[in-house]
């Protein structure tokens, strides 16, 4: 699944390539998309912005009208040219927003809905929604709080929940704890004050350094880095790594499912030792 960072980024390559262009045509294989461009066409309306929000993105248009979708496992934005080869086969193509020079093509994307300014302040979702990471004000202390409050809960499924604070997904969760030193499967009671703090501190560092535009830009495996290596194929610390050494200390990484959606967990037993 997408992560805030990797929102994030497509947000801001959208809002570069389409904000202050008028859309010259609209497509939608979604009924509820097609429903709503009947009733208010979003051709010849402007592009305003792209933003996301926390694993959110939002597309505002001209006269009150949003675009939001969430890429879910395997949805994603492109930008193509007029009459290019799309690198997605036309059966993935759900959504189609053009302009003049540059159209918008959303594949394999599952919810996507159009909103007013009002719809979307009141959207349930979006409501519920922690506080980004990715944001301009973030309040640590005030993070750790709300991580603090899940009790009994384990780290590693707080971190995955929105609702505590939003941006976080598999990958980041699984590298922050490492380099954070907790293990996953730790309830956050039993953590101090000062190692929660420590884990949203890290969390935040590698979602700020993975949105950068610079030589450590987001370029390998799983769309991030979070070592410093340039190597592609030494660009994680222990997602995905089952077995292999860790790169610290050579002992074995483990890796188990976790979670009401069985996400799997990775961790080093010794430097995430209890």
């Amino acid at each position: 699944m997408p992560e805030g960072d990797t929102i994030f980024r497509a947000a801001r390559t959208l809002h570069r390539a389409l904000a202050g262009r008028v859309v010259t045509g609209f497509d939608a294989r979604l009924a509820q998309l097609a429903r709503i461009d009947d009733d208010a066409p979003l051709t010849g309306r402007t592009v305003d912005s792209v933003a996301a929000r926390g694993k959110h993105l939002l597309m505002a248009f001209s006269g009150d009208l949003v675009l939001h979708t969430h890429m879910r496992m395997n949805g994603s934005w492109h930008l193509y040219r007029p009459g290019e080869r799309w690198r997605r086969p036309q059966t993935s193509m759900r959504v189609v927003v053009a302009t003049d020079v540059i159209l918008a093509v959303g594949f394999d994307i599952t919810v996507a809905e159009f909103l007013t300014a009002h719809a979307l302040r009141r959207h349930p979702a979006l409501r519920a929604l922690g506080p980004d990471l990715l944001g301009a004000d973030i309040d640590v202390s005030a993070i750790a709080e709300r991580i603090r409050a899940r009790g009994p809960e384990t780290i590693g499924d707080v971190l995955l929940d929105q609702r505590v604070v939003a941006g976080i997904g598999n990958v980041i969760k699984a590298e922050t704890l490492f380099l954070a030193g907790v293990p996953p499967f730790a309830p956050v009671d039993g953590l101090t004050d000062a190692r929660v703090i420590r884990v949203v501190e890290v969390a935040r560092r590698l979602l700020t350094e993975n949105v950068a535009e610079g030589p450590f830009t987001a370029t390998a495996a799983h769309g991030r880095r979070t070592t410093r290596s340039l190597d592609p194929g030494a660009a994680l610390w222990v997602y995905d790594r089952s077995g292999k050494p860790c790169r610290r200390c050579g002992a074995p990484i483990r890796a188990d499912r976790t979670g009401l959606d069985a996400r799997v967990t990775y961790w080093c037993p010794v430097c995430q030792a209890e």
